[in-house]
Formats: C-alpha cells, sequence, structure tokens
C-alpha cells in the first residue's frame, strides 16, 4: 500500500460524539479504513484513514472540527508472533523513529493491518516492503 494521508480530529470526550462524526462520512459514502481514538480528560483525538480523504476533510472542516493531516504508513502484515518486532527493529536499524502505531486482526485472520506514524514515511515504507 501507498503512504497514506491521515486525519487527526480533536473531539470532545462525551457520547454520541463520535457516532455523529462516523455518520457525517458515513453519510457521505466515505469507508473508514483504519481508526484508533485516543482520551484524555476533556477531549478524544481520534485518527481516520479513510478511503475519500479530501472529501472527508471537507466535510469535517464545514462541522468546524479543528483537524490535522498526517502521512502514514499503511501496511498488511502477517499474522505472526514476531512480525510487529520485526518491523520495529527494521525501522530501529535504519534510525526511523515511530511516533505511534496502531493495528488490528483476529486469531483467525492470515494477515492484519498496521498503521505506522514515523519522522520518514517515505524512507520507513522503502524498508519494509523489501
Amino acid at each position: 500500500m501507498p503512504i497514506q494521508k491521515q486525519i487527526s480530529v480533536f473531539l470532545p470526550n462525551r457520547p454520541g460524539v463520535l457516532a455523529h462524526t462516523c455518520s457525517i462520512l458515513s453519510e457521505a459514502g466515505i469507508n473508514i479504513l483504519a481508526v484508533a481514538v485516543h482520551d484524555t480528560v476533556d477531549n478524544g483525538v481520534v485518527r481516520f484513514v479513510v478511503d475519500q480523504h479530501t472529501k472527508a476533510i471537507l466535510l469535517l472542516e464545514q462541522e468546524e472540527l479543528y483537524l490535522l493531516e498526517q502521512d502514514v504508513v499503511m501496511l498488511e502484515i502477517d499474522n505472526a508472533p514476531g512480525e510487529l518486532a520485526r518491523i520495529c527493529q527494521a525501522l530501529a536499524e535504519a534510525d526511523i523513529n515511530i511516533s505511534y502505531a496502531y493495528c488490528t486482526a483476529v486469531q483467525s485472520q492470515e494477515r492484519g493491518c498496521l498503521v505506522l506514524r514515523t519522522d520518514n514515511p517515505e524512507r520507513a515504507l522503502e524498508i519494509l516492503t523489501r
């Protein structure tokens, strides 16, 4: 997968706010490919990778939400012990810092999906796709 655009949206940490935000995207036919929610006392940071990045940005800006865009590396990886360690080690050896990551797979899946925010996404992608 190529480098993807991730949208970080800052939302009040209250019931229903995430549901409303996801509904805005779904009603516009935008598919959420990856999501991670990080909470603080008053606010949450919701990170989305979607299939229609520009359209999503425009819709969320219309809601007057504060958001940021970042480049992230999004990879399909083997769902096996040591796979994440191998990826982290390869990036460490290349002196590439991982700012954060999120991933998922269920036990029965052969492959999972990993999203990485690094200080050099282009180089990280190059290293990890070898």
